[in-house]
């Protein structure tokens, strides 16, 4: 065979030989396209809450404003000493306007009151030193002894205990969940005698904080829950 044939030859079988390389490369993309696991990785965290905000609220009742604007602030004054004696900071105590509610201005109230008046007075602490805070929750009995009652039964003046610094800590948690995905992805793998190969689709995850429980809500609880989609190989 001279080499005029040769190269024509050489080109015919290169061809061929491509050929059946690009469609098996298509039968296994076919065959592999629909080949694939949806997982759940999931990551939780429980961490101290790093702020409180703690609202005191007192109530008055009278006829006569100017002498409850006068016991407003000597119990204003008695709270603002019990919480700056024991540690609390100027910067940290905000004080409220008195809200003042008159009852004889509700048409809807038919009846008689002893009293005209209802002030409610509140004093809101907010910090970032929760153990002091906490334990001067515990404290505030010692209120009571000097004649404050403070009123916490109220939903708008409930303590509230915050976790500030959860961006922090958010890209590790993120990551944790992402390796958990993938142990359960590798595990069904194996199940079903593959091996996982690119990731197809991700979420950032879902995140979520809560109390642990009613009776600590200064620890909470941090959950993510992230989907991953992987293709599987052979």
């Amino acid at each position: 065979m001279n080499n005029k044939n040769l190269i024509p030859s050489f080109v015919i079988a290169l061809g061929i030989t491509l050929l059946g390389v690009f469609i098996k490369s298509g039968i296994d993309n076919y065959t592999n396209k629909d080949r694939k696991v949806t997982v759940k990785g999931l990551a939780e965290k429980e961490v101290n809450a790093d702020k409180v905000t703690w609202p005191l609220a007192t109530k008055i009742n009278g006829n006569s404003l100017p002498e409850l604007y006068k016991q407003i602030e000597e119990t204003q004054n008695k709270v603002k000493g019990f919480l700056t004696r024991n540690g609390v900071k100027d910067n940290e105590i905000r004080v409220s306007a008195p809200q003042i509610y008159d009852l004889e201005s509700n048409v809807y109230n038919e009846n008689r009151k002893a009293y005209r008046y209802s002030v409610t007075s509140v004093v809101t602490v907010t910090s970032k030193n929760v153990n002091l805070i906490k334990e001067l929750i515990n404290r505030q009995a010692e209120l009571y002894k000097e004649g404050i009652a403070i009123t916490n039964s109220e939903y708008q003046y409930q303590t509230k205990w915050e976790y500030t610094a959860f961006r922090d800590m958010k890209p590790k948690m993120m990551q944790e969940a992402i390796g958990n995905a993938e142990k359960t992805a590798q595990q069904f793998a194996e199940n079903s005698h593959s091996d996982i190969n690119k990731i197809i689709t991700a979420d950032q995850g879902q995140f979520s904080i809560d109390d642990l429980d009613e009776n600590t809500p200064w620890i909470k609880k941090i959950r993510v829950v992230t989907t991953v989609t992987y293709s599987l190989k052979n």
